[in-house]
């Protein structure tokens, strides 16, 4: 498991486990073939959710990577974040604030990307 989706299941909420297919379809109590339902996602409110998190009036997790990496406990040393950068494409993170404020902005971006509600203000 990379560091990116140690990041998601913190703030998302780890994924649920399939349940194995059963040999045949199940039926309702009169015995008609009922299909399942299609399991649909909600949108997860990252700010919300980063918001309720304990410590997180403490932290600038609004913009630094750093403080959102603590925040949710996730190791947020040169090596995670540069293993970070790295699997958001980013392939010259140096560590430097400017390389920080971008993994911080792409990180939010791939979080809206996977189904995470992000402010604007996160992502631009």
């Amino acid at each position: 498991m990379g560091i990116f989706s140690s990041i998601r299941d913190a703030i998302f909420g780890k994924p649920a486990k399939a349940q194995p297919a059963p040999d045949r379809p199940a039926g309702d109590e009169t015995g008609t073939i009922v299909a399942p339902r299609p399991q649909q996602l909600d949108e997860v409110d990252v700010e919300r959710r980063l918001d309720a998190m304990p410590g997180a009036d403490g932290l600038n997790w609004r913009s630094s990577i750093v403080d959102l990496m603590k925040l949710i406990g996730v190791d947020s040393s040169y090596d995670s974040r540069k293993e970070l950068a790295q699997e958001l494409g980013n392939t010259d993170y140096s560590g430097s604030a400017e390389d920080n404020i971008r993994l911080h902005k792409q990180t939010m971006q791939a979080l809206a990307k996977n189904g995470g509600k992000v402010p604007k203000q996160f992502l631009d």
